[in-house]
């Protein structure tokens, strides 16, 4: 055999045939299966941090609600009214007693820690006695008897007398002074009158 070309097989021999070549596309059996894997991974983690980077961004740029309002000053809420006069227990012609009505219009419970009054020579005492608590819509009628301990102390005809009342909520501790009207005004006069005649004290 002489001269150069390809070795032509021998006789009853042949060698395989030519594989045919395969298109570059997408992977098949076990490496498609890993690379599918793969790929629905890094999607699902994508979205994952699309969403909750979102998300973030929304909790960070949500509208922030607005606080509560604090709850008023006592003496904004609370009235005193006069009702009328009361016997006093045990007071003798030197005590005076009368009743007021105390509610409360809105807002947390109001404590009143001590009542009082303008006069030296007047003490005061009330039933329930202090510090008592009153609620909301839940009015409270307040016996009160004032005694006089020092006539000279005391002026004769009382012009717009007042009730001093300590008061704490929530929000704030106040003393407020309460204008009773024209009635109570009266009422303490005769009192102080009666109580006060005939008296060098």
């Amino acid at each position: 055999m002489s001269g150069i070309g390809p070795v032509e097989p021998g006789e009853g021999t042949h060698g395989p045939p030519p594989s045919p070549r395969r298109f570059r596309g997408a992977p098949r059996g076990r490496l498609a299966a890993l690379c599918g894997r793969h790929r629905r991974a890094a999607l699902a983690g994508a979205t994952a941090f699309v969403l909750l980077a979102g998300g973030g961004y929304l909790y960070a740029t949500r509208p922030r609600p607005q606080p509560a309002p604090p709850p008023p000053h006592p003496a904004q809420v609370v009235e005193v009214d006069y009702l009328d006069r009361a016997v006093p227990r045990g007071g003798g012609r030197r005590a005076f007693g009368f009743e007021v009505l105390l509610g409360v219009a809105s807002g947390p419970p109001v404590t009143v820690t001590r009542i009082g009054q303008p006069y030296a020579g007047l003490s005061v005492t009330s039933a329930p006695r202090t510090p008592f608590r009153t609620r909301a819509g839940s009015p409270r009628r307040i016996a009160i008897t004032m005694r006089v301990t020092e006539c000279g102390k005391v002026p004769k005809s009382a012009g717009l007398p007042f009730l001093d009342v300590t008061l704490r909520n929530a929000r704030a501790i106040q003393v407020h002074s309460f204008l009773l009207g024209p009635r109570y005004a009266r009422h303490l006069s005769e009192a102080v009158q009666v109580a006060c005649s005939n008296s060098s004290v």
